[in-house]
């Protein structure tokens, strides 16, 4: 036996024995039967709904019922329930096939590839804008407990929580009314975008992502902020914690690598949820700034009962739900060694 292969087998050897490899692959084995199981499941409550696209058609004297049946044929409406769920299916499985979508006549995949990128980019810097701050103002809450600067901040962490990203969209529209033109609230470039330079290009898209990014992220930072500070308080009330202090250790030290760190574990599973979540959160904003999201496609979707691209866009969101739980679980065992992936549920 070569060195090579002595090596190439340990390696799978070690491969095939590690905890974590054993636990993405049993987690992705369990996707798919949810995929499928959701896919069924989606398929159906979209045929349950009353019409399809083609009533709409129907509608339409300029629309002959030749053309209809033409279109039945083409997107295969014309076969039962079932048969279109099957071939939808093992399109899907085979060739990584969406479907073609009924309104923009394009393939499935092509258009969520397109709008993908604009709603990660939104979503991702409203997280890192919404734990950049509320992480911080939870730990000081909790530090100064009942103080008047924690108390001010609950009051500020009560105030987001009372308004809905609906209720911040149009409050932010009506910001963007009376200060226009400081904040552009349509699409995600300017006109004159190709014009500029690279740089000039990267601070345009940021500067129409300003509103957007404050609707999505208001809500989600008070939540957060309240419950980094309810993780902290009960972790700084722990018997090990008084221990290192009455060793006289540093408070700084007591608090951001004694407290801190077992204080982030739920954190860390709700980042996983947030990540779920960016597809449904990007909604709201989307519609109200005009944002060429996936938020804004699926909407149009569902209103025009386009088939195809709904059911790509409800698998996307279980994908993304099942990635982020995943993700959650492998920065738990990152941020805490003691814990066994086998044990988490």
């Amino acid at each position: 036996m070569t060195s090579t292969n002595f090596y190439s087998r340990n390696w799978l050897q070690s491969l095939a024995t590690n905890e974590t490899f054993l636990y993405v692959v049993k987690r992705g084995l369990q996707a798919l039967l949810t995929l499928l199981l959701a896919s069924a499941l989606c398929f159906a409550i979209i045929k349950l709904a009353p019409g399809d696209y083609l009533d709409v058609l129907k509608q339409n004297p300029k629309v002959s019922p030749e053309r209809i049946d033409e279109l039945k044929r083409q997107f295969g409406l014309d076969k039962p329930a079932i048969v279109q769920y099957w071939l939808w299916l093992v399109q899907v499985v085979t060739r990584g096939n969406f479907g073609t979508s009924f309104v923009y006549f394009r393939p499935v995949a092509d258009l969520l590839w397109e709008r993908i990128p604009n709603t990660l980019l939104l979503a991702i810097a409203s997280i890192i804008i919404t734990w950049g701050i509320a992480i911080p103002m939870g730990i000081i809450g909790a530090v100064n407990q009942n103080r008047l600067v924690d108390r001010t901040l609950r009051v500020i962490s009560y105030i987001g929580q009372g308004f809905p990203s609906l209720i911040t969209a149009l409050l932010l529209l009506i910001v963007a009314q009376y200060t226009s033109p400081l904040f552009p609230v349509g699409g995600m470039t300017s006109i004159n975008h190709e014009d500029l330079s690279p740089l000039g290009k990267f601070l345009d898209v940021g500067w129409h992502m300003i509103l957007p990014t404050i609707a999505l992220s208001i809500t989600s930072f008070a939540g957060l902020q309240r419950i980094t500070r309810g993780e902290l308080l009960d972790v700084l009330r722990q018997d090990y914690i008084q221990t290192a202090r009455a060793k006289g250790l540093p408070e700084n030290r007591v608090i951001y690598v004694h407290a801190l760190r077992n204080a982030v574990n739920p954190l860390v599973t709700l980042l996983g949820f947030e990540f779920a979540g960016l597809l449904s959160g990007a909604f709201i904003a989307e519609q109200f700034f005009n944002w060429p999201g996936l938020g804004r496609l699926i909407l149009q979707a569902v209103t025009a009962q386009d088939l195809y691209l709904v059911m790509a866009s409800l698998m996307l969101g279980a994908v993304m739900l099942i990635v982020g739980n995943l993700l959650a679980d492998l920065l738990l065992k990152a941020v805490d060694p003691r814990i066994r992936l086998e044990d988490l549920k």
